[in-house]
């Protein structure tokens, strides 16, 4: 019987991970004052540091770029040594992680910014999506434009950003470039209608999200460096009249500055892979380093993906919320544990760091 590729060791850029499987970024709202990571943040990675990649939770980049209360930033000294005990325990148990960089733009709410002001967007218009803010969901607010004097500010966040993933200890970083969030705003012509370089054609949408990633790549190099897009999700109430060409244009781009992977999402984020025609084939075929493929993945699917060279990674992202040790139960063939959704935003211990691993019957752990 030929061994399963998911669980082979792979190598990514200058780093050997023990298996394909890659935890997806999956925010929980568990920071504390300071927006620094939770108590409780060290075990929750390490538990989960079998998988051969940790992305970790979308984690702001300043405190404009913060659209959900209780998420972790990483724009300050207390938020970088907050997170060192993480990277640290993950590394203590043989993991490798990815901190994802974050700037949600319009999908936050007037109660997340700085003396109440506006969110701030490629173009002044409201985001169709609800976010998580005074211990309940509530609708994004109406945006602001942002003027094209502000973008190189917005450059350097991400600049310094991922300066300050790598002082703390993290492996690499993950530009947020899916989901509705400010990178993709630009990018779907639903959510920008500028006439300025930054708007209307595919090159000038593209605009931002490349400088930003090349800003990034200027930092801390290509091999630390990946990516993630969502080329048609309609998460967060964006959309876009042209996804093909827009993102052949965009992976053309990423690929010649040589990003270390490309982390895709494929189909609806969190939804059906089927929501509008799209060739994800064409992106793979443009982009010549790692292929993290997204959205609905199962073992068979995995498996048959890895098997027909569709993909060189396979991120999971639920399914590590109740099974920390889903390498083992995938490798296994165990049934995965149930998820308990009144506690998957917002708390403490409870329902973060108290699933058990195969064998184990404790609460609370660490």
């Amino acid at each position: 019987m030929n061994a399963n590729p998911l669980f082979e060791p792979y190598t990514l850029g200058a780093l050997t991970l023990s298996n394909r499987v890659v935890m997806a970024p999956l925010t929980r709202n568990r920071a504390g004052a300071g927006f620094v990571p939770s108590e409780y943040a060290a075990t929750y990675y390490s538990q989960r540091a079998s998988a051969g990649l940790l992305i970790s939770e979308a984690t702001q980049i300043s405190q404009q770029g913060q659209g959900y209360q209780d998420t972790p930033g990483i724009y300050t000294k207390a938020q970088i040594e907050g997170w060192r005990p993480v990277t640290d325990a993950v590394h203590a148990k043989g993991g490798r992680i990815f901190l994802q960089l974050w700037h949600v733009g319009r999908v936050s709410h007037v109660d997340l910014q700085a003396n109440g002001a506006a969110p701030v967007a490629p173009s002044a218009l409201q985001a169709a999506t609800k976010v998580f803010v005074n211990n309940r969901f509530e609708d994004a607010s109406a945006p602001r434009a942002l003027d094209i004097e502000e973008l190189p500010g917005i450059v350097n966040d991400f600049r310094q950003a991922a300066i300050n993933a790598i002082a703390a200890g993290f492996d690499g970083v993950e530009i947020h470039g899916a989901n509705g969030y400010l990178l993709d705003q630009f990018l779907k012509d639903g959510a920008n209608i500028r006439t300025d370089a930054y708007g209307g054609s595919v090159e000038n949408r593209a605009r931002l999200l490349l400088e930003v990633t090349a800003a990034v790549v200027d930092e801390i190099g290509a091999d630390r460096t990946g990516i993630r897009i969502s080329p048609v999700s309609p998460a967060n109430g964006v959309s876009s009249s042209d996804p093909q060409p827009q993102f052949d244009y965009v992976v053309e781009q990423l690929d010649a500055l040589g990003l270390v992977y490309l982390h895709v999402v494929e189909g609806a984020t969190g939804g059906p892979r089927d929501v509008c025609p799209f060739d994800f084939g064409a992106l793979r075929q443009r982009f010549k380093n790692t292929y993290i493929a997204n959205n609905g993945y199962d073992l068979d699917l995995a498996t048959s993906r890895l098997n027909d060279d569709k993909a060189d990674l396979i991120a999971f992202g639920r399914p590590f919320i109740g099974n920390p040790d889903l390498v083992d139960r995938l490798k296994n063939n165990v049934p995965l544990s149930a998820i308990d959704p009144t506690t998957l935003y917002g708390g403490g211990a409870a329902g973060y760091i108290d699933y058990p691993a195969l064998g184990e019957t404790s609460s609370a752990q660490g």
